[in-house]
């Protein structure tokens, strides 16, 4: 059975191996846990690692490699230090920490053990680098050199937790081999420290061959009090403390086995261990369940493992001089303390080794908000390239993995470091585009309401009879409602007004073709019927006209009923045709039903087009042949226009390209037809005659 205040191996935590070994000193476990989380503190994310050959340096260096890895940082480099001394070995190592871009290094060893690696690296004028030193050489004087003072400014050092001892210093201060003559050892280091010979002690102090045969005779008013030398540091007693526990911990076992009552013991049947003869186990028993605390205000006690809290000061290594270092206390771990308690550090106490401020230690960049982080094949995941988010994708984070996507009515900023609303997108009455439209529109139609009145008031004037007069009105107010429709085009779209969009502008248009269509139908018949045994006599009553209107607009009327049932329009937000907008637009259901429509109309102007074009030669009375021509090359020209435009273009603009196209092709047969005939109804009346009409030429004959 061992209770230990030195070793801190973790393979003596093995209860399997070592059932009754226990500490006062906390486990390697720990300080590395503790090394670990110091790393991490500061953000180094790319850290080397050096450890000596034993147990001690291998076993730590590999938890804190565990434990940094777990966290998702990286080794840059690990390397153990020989055994025995190699130049070979050693000059690689150096040479790896130079060409390494990693600005700490994590050194678990003793100080034995690292001493012939640092002068090397001090020789090599490695400066720059953060240390973070186990407690095998945290305060070893060994370093506290002027050669090393460049080198190891700035580090940082895992080391036991100190602790007074009440009256410890009184009684070191006290001891005197003339009151302690048995003590040899005391005697020993007598001579050794005060430089003198004990005369009145035996051989044992004479014949020590630290002394010289010129040495004086102690006086024997030496004192130990006021001795500047590192072994007097009564304040920063480490493994002496723990020492102290340890002897507490046994006499507290000791006392409660003594205080165990027959009856109430904790062996069989209540049985107490027998004080002159109790076994180790019994004893293994009570020292396992000590727990009490020290009049420092600590809880001394041991885990399942045999190791008692783990409470660790970190030290920072500051030049006092120009030949030796001041270990200044910057912080501590604590290991049963809460996950957020677990490290306090006073950063701002610590001086570092670089300008003033932590250094940073990483094998590549951060990555902005905006980017994500991309590993390189072969490379540890902490060296990565940094990839902009995708189109619609953000990331509001430094070093993110991946990037979000925005939702559906949301949009990425132009740095993607966040998701912003999408602008909603309409043909807007407010905006100037859709005033102007709108008052094209209006003002269009307002022009056709004109034209009709003269066309009312000037009812049994020639002009206006000509033709059939009816078809006249009918295609006016159908053109007044063209204009009009364009009107439902206009403002945000619902499911009602998708719904009349098409059907009203379809519809209305077939009226208006089909009226121009009559119009050139009922000339042709006109001057073909005149001649001489004419089949076509028989249609030329006024039933014609309207049959064919009947029949051209009821076919439009079943395409649309069509449409309705098997793809109806409807609203829909299309999010995806224009980044970082949100167009409401009317979804035409079935598009194949909607070219239908628009074919229809087309149709019905190529036909009137073509008989327009057939009858142009016929004699100038009565003949609108003509216009109907130029009227319809324009709709043609207009709506053959359309449909590239209109597929070419995205968003409201499309909208506004179907608008152009409705009233663009209404004002052209406007212009072509009505508006020559207002111009000889207001300005020529003397045109506007049965004779002129009749015969033309001969009225300008006689005129002259």
């Amino acid at each position: 059975m061992t209770v230990s205040y030195s070793a801190t191996v973790m393979t003596l935590s093995d209860k399997i191996q070592f059932p009754s070994f226990l500490r006062t000193i906390p486990s390697d476990l720990f300080q590395s846990i503790g090394m670990a989380y110091l790393v991490l503190h500061f953000g180094w994310i790319w850290v080397g690692l050096l450890s000596d050959s034993s147990d001690y340096g291998l076993q730590g260096s590999l938890k804190v490699k565990e434990v940094l890895s777990r966290a998702g940082a990286c080794i840059a480099f690990s390397e153990s230090i020989p055994a025995v001394y190699s130049e070979m070995k050693i000059k690689y190592i150096v040479e790896t920490i130079k060409k390494s871009s990693a600005n700490v290094i994590v050194a678990y060893a003793t100080d034995l053990d690292l001493y012939p690696l640092m002068e090397v690296i001090t020789q090599n004028k490695v400066t720059g680098k953060v240390w973070v030193a186990s407690d095998g050489w945290a305060n070893s004087p060994m370093f506290s050199k002027l050669e090393f003072l460049r080198t190891l400014q700035g580090t940082l050092a895992f080391v036991v937790r100190r602790g007074d001892i009440p009256a410890f210093e009184d009684y070191i201060y006290s001891l005197n081999p003339h009151s302690n003559s048995d003590d040899i050892f005391l005697k020993i280091f007598w001579e050794l420290v005060f430089g003198c010979n004990l005369q009145t002690i035996d051989n044992v102090g004479k014949n020590n061959k630290n002394l010289s045969k010129e040495s004086k005779a102690c006086v024997g008013d030496e004192t130990l009090q006021g001795m500047k030398m590192d072994f007097f540091k009564l304040a920063d007693l480490r493994n002496t403390y723990n020492v102290y526990n340890t002897i507490y911990a046994v006499a507290h076992a000791l006392h409660d086995m003594t205080s165990c009552k027959p009856g109430e013991g904790p062996f069989g049947n209540g049985s107490c261990a027998v004080m002159k003869d109790f076994q180790p186990w019994q004893f293994l028993y009570y020292l396992k369940s000590v727990h009490f605390r020290n009049k420092n205000g600590e809880d001394v006690f041991f885990d399942m493992y045999g190791n008692p809290p783990a409470l660790y000061n970190i030290l920072n290594w500051q030049a006092k001089s120009e030949t030796s270092f001041q270990y200044v206390d910057v912080g501590q771990f604590d290991s049963s303390a809460a996950d957020n308690q677990k490290l306090i550090v006073d950063v701002p106490a610590i001086l570092w080794n670089t300008a003033g401020k932590a250094p940073k230690s990483l094998c590549s960049k951060s990555c902005s908000a905006g980017y994500r982080k991309a590993p390189q094949p072969g490379q540890p995941v902490c060296c990565f390239i940094c990839i902009m988010c995708s189109q619609g994708e953000m990331s509001n984070e430094t070093d993110s993995i991946e990037c979000l996507k925005c939702s559906k009515y949301s949009w990425p900023t132009e740095r993607q470091d966040k998701c912003i609303k999408k602008i909603i997108e309409f043909i807007s009455y407010e905006e100037p585009l859709g005033i102007t439209l709108t008052t094209v529109s209006i003002f269009s139609a307002m022009v056709t309401t004109v034209i009709l009145t003269i066309f009312l008031k000037y009812h049994h004037t020639p002009v206006v009879k000509a033709n059939n007069r009816e078809l006249s009105y009918l295609l006016l107010f159908s053109l007044k409602l063209c204009f009009l429709s364009s009107l439902i085009f206009m403002g945000r779209p619902t499911h009602v007004t998708c719904m009349l969009r098409q059907g009203a502008f379809g519809i209305i248009f077939t009226l208006s073709r089909s009226c121009v269509l009559a119009k050139t139908i009922v000339v042709v018949i006109a001057f073909t019927a005149s001649k001489p045994n004419s089949d076509l006599r028989k249609y030329s009553s006024s039933r014609l006209p309207k049959m064919l209107l009947i029949l051209c607009t009821t076919i439009q009327v079943i395409i649309y009923i069509s449409c309705l049932i098997i793809s109806p329009p409807f609203q829909d937000e299309n999010t995806t045709s224009i980044t970082g907008r949100i167009i409401i637009e009317c979804n035409q259901g079935s598009p194949v039903a909607f070219w239908c429509m628009l074919s229809y109309m087309g149709l019905l102007a190529i036909v009137s087009l073509a008989v327009a074009f057939l009858s142009r030669k016929l004699p100038d009375s009565f003949n609108e042949a003509k216009f109907i021509t130029f009227s319809m090359m324009v709709f043609v020209s207009v709506w053959m226009s359309f449909i590239p435009a209109y597929m070419s273009t995205q968003g409201k603009y499309m909208v506004v390209v179907e608008i152009f196209a409705i009233v663009s092709s209404g004002v052209g047969l406007l212009l072509c037809i009505f508006i020559p005939k207002c111009y000889i109804i207001l300005l020529r009346p003397e045109m506007n005659t049965r004779d002129y009409l009749m015969g033309k030429g001969t009225f300008k004959n006689e005129k002259d």
